[in-house]
């Protein structure tokens, strides 16, 4: 009979090889180092095997428990690897149990993205496994598969989504216990590397909307300043931006994807003081197709550096950039609890992939719509506080 200091010891060797328990039991250990549980018996003059579970998951205790369960159904005549398939649900199976139950709480598509992605990443690698079977290394390596294609962020949902199935299969007793939850994204995929930019915190925004108000160079860098704080888009897709991408009767701005740093297309719903401000541009646009013409040559986009040095000249040196009104944005939107799918959404920050990008570009309009009038509202609220207690823009910069 095989000890727990056995099992715990047994290393893998250049082909699988089998440690015998007793009757019928044995710990199969493959050459990658999994080890497996597994009865062999006959049953109608055939020889069998039945598979009873992954170590550790399943320990030497409970497989001779459900070796014993085993034995009693063929003493009672009845095949355990008939009656094993007859109770058995593949993680598929379980899966797409618990996206219906899940997505019936969701608005917009992204339940069906959720189910694609499920399609194409993880039913190919473990759907027809048994939830109760499936060992850790498998979720790390389905999740590294994905990691190497260069979707990292899709690849931490993915790992996140089965976490959440396999909790729904804990629940329903179709596993005993969870592989993922042993899990974080950190410990088997690279970190994300981010840019951190200079920007002014909620505290400091009055000011600085006030600063922008005051500004006394260029029309179109003002308007610029005013409309990338309403949208916090980057800055490369403000001063880029052309006519065409709008349409005031819907009130969005469509981005192009070649416009874009993902690639996929990107709609920036506009609420009623981004639209006062494009009006205003349009006034004084003489016809040309860019919104923001440069000094020089008004065929081609002003200088993303003509934004950051009005942000020097106002006193922000070191302080704020254009890319900081994205952050802003975030995080005093987070602090009102808007939802951070919506954000995200929002700041296009998700790695997209063929299938992602049918979908997210458009999701969530609605609700992200009322987020950025939310949004232009409390600026608005903002400026007007400044404006009650005569605030001095040049002096709270300094």
């Amino acid at each position: 009979m095989l000890t727990d200091t056995q099992v715990r010891g047994a290393k893998p060797c250049e082909r699988a090889r089998r440690i015998a328990d007793r009757d019928g039991l044995y710990l199969q250990v493959d050459p990658r180092g999994g080890r497996y549980w597994r009865f062999n018996y006959r049953f109608s003059g055939k020889q069998k095997t039945l598979a009873l579970g992954v170590y550790p998951d399943v320990s030497l205790a409970k497989a001779r428990v459900r070796l014993g369960e085993a034995r009693e159904l063929l003493a009672d005549g009845i095949d355990p690897s008939a009656r094993k398939k007859e109770v058995t649900k593949t993680f598929e199976a379980v899966a797409r149990e618990w996206h219906a139950r899940w997505s019936a709480l969701l608005l917009g598509r992204y339940a069906d993205y959720v189910l694609k992605r499920l399609e194409a990443d993880v039913f190919p690698s473990i759907g027809r496994m048994s939830p109760a079977e499936i060992p850790t290394a498998a979720f790390r390596d389905l999740v590294k598969k994905i990691e190497a294609r260069g979707a990292l962020e899709i690849a931490r949902r993915v790992l996140q989504k089965c976490g959440q199935i396999m909790r729904y299969a804990v629940a329903h007793d179709y596993a005993t216990r969870n592989p993922v939850v042993d899990v974080r994204p950190s410990d088997i995929l690279r970190p994300r590397k981010r840019r951190h930019y200079p920007r002014v915190d909620a505290k400091e925004l009055p000011a600085l909307l006030a600063a922008i108000d005051a500004y006394v160079g260029g029309e179109h860098t003002r308007l610029a300043l005013k409309l990338m704080a309403l949208t916090f888009v980057r800055t490369s897709e403000l001063i880029g931006a052309r006519w065409a991408e709008f349409n005031m009767v819907t009130s969005r701005w469509d981005i192009p994807a070649e416009r874009m740093k993902m690639k996929t297309p990107h709609i920036v719903p506009l609420s009623t003081q981004a639209k006062s401000i494009l009006g205003h541009l349009k006034s004084i646009s003489y016809g040309r197709d860019l919104v923001f013409p440069g000094d020089v040559n008004p065929e081609k986009p002003m200088s993303g550096n003509t934004l950051l040095f009005a942000l020097y000249r106002m006193g922000y040196r070191g302080r704020m950039t254009g890319h900081g009104f994205r952050g802003v944005a975030s995080t005093i939107l987070h602090e009102r609890a808007w939802p951070h799918a919506h954000i995200e959404l929002q700041l296009a920050h998700q790695e997209r992939d063929a299938i992602s990008a049918a979908y997210n570009h458009a999701l969530y309009l609605e609700p992200r719509a009322k987020m950025m009038q939310a949004w232009a509202d409390h600026l608005d609220d903002v400026c007007r506080d400044v404006q009650e207690n005569a605030w001095n823009p040049q002096q709270a910069a300094a």
